[in-house]
């Protein structure tokens, strides 16, 4: 069964979602789990800023970044679960490049992610982080849609 959970968790009802389901099966086979959240610096590290300080909203993504990550560390201990989180940087990589890096160090044997089932333009738009996962990764991956979505 399942030993290594990994679980990628952003500010949305629908991570939070995709945390609970987590965080139920890790209870129930005594999973180990590890939280990831992604901030993208390179938004800010070039061109366009030179009225404004790059190291310092860089900082504050930083920051923003692990607000998300303590709060979702709050959530798996309440639901009973302690998990290990974890920041990763992105410089103008693709999301899901870099969670993958990260799940296959981690030795992952079940991603659980949410996703905003987006279709047709936005999805065209906003490209979807859960299927670039799912279609490079060679373990499970549990999807966890939000019906309000």
């Amino acid at each position: 069964m399942y030993q290594r959970i990994y679980v990628p968790v952003d500010d949305s009802e629908t991570s939070n979602l995709a945390l609970a389901e987590a965080c139920k099966l890790a209870k129930e086979v005594g999973a180990k789990v590890c939280l990831a959240h992604v901030v993208d610096l390179a938004q800010f590290g070039w061109g366009g800023t030179e009225f404004l300080d790059a190291s310092e909203l860089q900082a504050s993504i930083k920051q923003a970044g692990e607000k998300v990550l303590s709060q979702a560390e709050s959530r798996a201990q309440t639901l009973g679960v302690q998990a290990e989180g974890k920041i990763l940087e992105s410089w103008g990589d693709k999301i899901a490049s870099v969670l993958i890096e990260d799940l296959q160090n981690w030795q992952a044997d079940l991603v659980v992610m949410g996703t905003h089932g987006w279709s047709g333009l936005m999805h065209l738009l906003m490209g979807s982080v859960a299927e670039g996962v799912l279609k490079q990764v060679d373990v499970p991956v549990l999807l966890v849609r939000n019906a309000g979505d």
